[in-house]
């Protein structure tokens, strides 16, 4: 297919082509993720699975860092290749490179020196923390080729390759869901296994797939050019920092009110943790939706086809929808078997009844991270990050606040009962934002800032 289909083909078709590989390759990458989990639950115990999911909030934060980061990075690149400006692309994504490197080894450092610190200030449960704590560990070390892949990821996306990265993603979690099986069932080594297990899939991963970007870069004609920009850097990090927030809202609500499950018990934080496993399988449609909307955007505007991205907008809209109405019927008729899959048959009956309670109530509400997801692309690929930024913290100040003010009075529900209401609250922010019209260079120029009868 060529290259250009973003901006040349019907939008609705355009966005699927681009989304379904991220969407799978995605589920993928959370697919070894709930291996970790369901292969500790099953194979060391419940405390294991705590242990685990103690932990899973803060390396999402990481996972959401060097996704948002990536994605922002992509906006650019998109920019330069929808404008056939492939010198300044090149310098763009060799300057995107060298400095997600140096962040990710800075962050990885700190990591390793405070892991059992950070475990202790999230009020980890003391029957979890070293566990918890080794396997936080562990994780900091392959911190440097979690960056490097999603990096690349989000280049690759950028140049409109999509089914790239799925490749990669199959085999890495392929290969990590054989090695979970044989480090912790034949070698015993509890959470320390599965730690190590993502930590090689993820570097083998990650250095092949620079391999082939190198290779594919070749292939255009780039000419040669400086490794590294600080003006690309900053134009970078004015979209990279904001799209950072957005991927990471999740992950740091989440961690904040850890200590809030926490508080409930190793029990209830076993039945929560395979909840939230569950739910992050549920939201990668719609963050890979949101992710297609920016580069779709992102290049349209740069081939100077703004009319174009509403008419996107529409279709991601549409597409969200779909994905919402499928998740719902899952999570309603086989949430108890999606918990039983981490729980087994061991699982005790407050970690059931959590995560069990978990699911049936949010399944009703996914179309609402949709819609929040679809603007916020739309946005983030037109560079307009001011509301993105206050709509993305609006959310995440309210989920916090009233979850540790109401949980410890109503019970441990109060958690996921918020989760929806900051959605919707980003999702009216962001919204408003997108029906001024102010996000379109053409508004410089007097054109319309919008058509009639938009969809939400």
């Amino acid at each position: 297919m060529k290259n250009d289909y973003l901006t040349e083909k019907k939008p609705l078709s355009a966005l699927i082509i681009f989304a379904l590989p991220m969407i799978i390759g995605n589920l993928f990458q959370q697919t070894y993720t709930m291996a970790d989990s369901a292969i500790v639950g099953r194979l060391v115990g419940e405390d294991a699975l705590a242990a685990v999911g103690a932990s899973y909030a803060l390396t999402n934060i990481f996972i959401c860092i060097a996704v948002g980061g990536g994605v922002g990075a992509s906006v650019i690149v998109s920019r330069y290749f929808g404008a056939k400006e492939y010198n300044r692309m090149k310098l763009a994504v060799s300057t995107a490179f060298l400095s997600f490197l140096a962040v990710s080894v800075l962050l990885a450092a700190f990591g390793l020196l405070f892991s059992r610190q950070i475990m202790l200030a999230l009020h980890t449960p003391q029957e979890v923390l070293d566990m918890a704590a080794q396997y936080l560990g562990i994780y900091f070390l392959g911190l440097p080729f979690l960056f490097m892949y999603n990096v690349i990821s989000s280049m690759f996306n950028a140049l409109g390759k999509s089914k790239v990265p799925l490749c990669f993603l199959v085999f890495s979690s392929l290969f990590n869901i054989a090695l979970d099986l044989v480090l912790v069932r034949q070698f015993h080594m509890g959470v320390a296994g599965v730690a190590w297990a993502t930590l090689i899939a993820q570097g083998i991963s990650a250095l092949l797939s620079f391999g082939v970007f190198l290779y594919v870069l070749k292939k255009l004609d780039c000419g040669k050019t400086r490794a590294f920009d600080k003006k690309e850097l900053a134009n970078m990090t004015k979209i990279a920092l904001p799209s950072i927030l957005q991927q990471s809202i999740i992950s740091i609500g989440m961690m904040l009110v850890q200590s809030v499950v926490n508080g409930f018990g190793p029990q209830a934080l076993a039945g929560f943790s395979a909840g939230i496993r569950v739910e992050s399988m549920c939201v990668v449609p719609m963050a890979a939706i949101g992710n297609a909307m920016s580069s779709y955007t992102a290049q349209n505007m740069g081939a100077k086809k703004e009319d174009r991205i509403v008419i996107g907008y529409h279709a991601a809209n549409k597409m969200v929808i779909f994905c919402a109405i499928v998740i719902c019927l899952a999570l309603e008729l086989f949430h108890g078997q999606m918990i039983a899959f981490f729980l087994g048959s061991q699982g005790t009956e407050t970690a059931i009844a959590t995560g069990n309670d978990y699911l049936v109530f949010m399944g009703w509400f996914f179309c609402l991270i949709g819609f929040k997801m679809a603007v916020d692309g739309l946005l983030r690929g037109a560079g307009d990050m001011k509301m993105f930024t206050v709509a993305n913290l609006a959310n995440l100040f309210f989920r916090v606040a009233a979850s540790m003010s109401l949980a410890p009075v109503f019970g441990i529900q109060m958690v996921w009962v918020t989760v929806p209401i900051g959605w919707l609250i980003n999702w009216a922010i962001s919204f408003a934002r997108y029906r001024t019209g102010k996000w379109r260079p053409a508004r410089k120029d007097s054109l319309p800032a919008e058509v009639p009868h938009d969809s939400p």
